[in-house]
């Protein structure tokens, strides 16, 4: 039976979908292929902007796998459609602004030992053993967004600070994320996620001590223990960069 809450088949297979499409666009970028490369110039012009707005990405960020999907015999319906392919467009055209000139891919697979969340991002932006209030007030802020549009320009400016500083991001589980959001008591349980994500790394980062290395205190590296306190509350190749797109 059809559900309105955002079923877990549904956001699994959103993540999945994300994760193949930005796999494989990640892939030929970092490879130099022009096919790529014009695909992530045409989708970060769509970062932060919904998917109505910007019809030049209709025929590139492909959905036929969410149409064909069965559940019981029966398609997904459209409410169920319409929030994935809404969900898949902010996550990839995000990604797309996050890649721009980055020599190494900056969508990565969450992993326990290896946080991926957007908490956990944001948490790496931060000094070791500190909390910086305004990427704190960002993330809450975002956290509060009041619909898909908001959070989409709202996460738009994070990303633009994870990208400075090249740190990762599973955009597979962003994905499936924004289609929860958009389900009635879905924002409660990602701004959860986004808290649990935020403890992750620090988490991460007490079990991983940095081994005499200074530099694993900075963005992008494993930090040094980090015990300050979540900013949502108690429930919630090479390095170098490249030029090839920076127009």
């Amino acid at each position: 039976m059809t559900t309105t809450t955002g079923p877990s088949l549904v956001v699994e297979l959103v993540a999945q979908v994300a994760h193949q499409k930005i796999g494989g666009w990640q892939h030929g970028y970092l490879n130099d292929e022009a096919k790529a490369v014009a695909a992530l110039a045409r989708l970060r012009r769509g970062a932060g902007r919904p998917a109505g707005q910007v019809p030049d990405l209709w025929d590139l960020i492909d959905t036929q796998l969410l149409h064909d999907v069965r559940r019981e015999g029966r398609p997904l319906s459209e409410g169920e459609l319409g929030r994935a392919e809404d969900a898949l467009h902010v996550a990839v055209t995000l990604w797309a602004l996050h890649q721009q000139s980055r020599g190494t891919g900056m969508h990565q697979l969450h992993q326990r030992e290896r946080p991926r969340g957007l908490g956990a991002a944001v948490h790496r932006l931060m000094p070791a053993n500190d909390i910086d209030d305004s990427l704190r007030k960002r993330l809450v802020r975002a956290g509060n967004s009041p619909d898909l549009p908001s959070l989409a320009q709202r996460l738009r400016d994070l990303v633009t600070l994870l990208r400075r500083e090249e740190v990762r991001l599973d955009y597979g589980l962003l994905a499936g994320q924004l289609y929860q959001w958009q389900w009635p008591g879905g924002a409660d349980r990602v701004r959860a996620a986004w808290g649990r994500s935020f403890h992750a790394w620090q988490d991460t980062a007490r079990r991983i001590p940095p081994q005499g290395h200074p530099a694993a205190d900075t963005p992008g590296q494993e930090p040094a223990g980090h015990t300050a306190p979540g900013p949502l509350g108690p429930t919630t190749g090479s390095t170098s960069s490249t030029d090839k797109d920076a127009s």
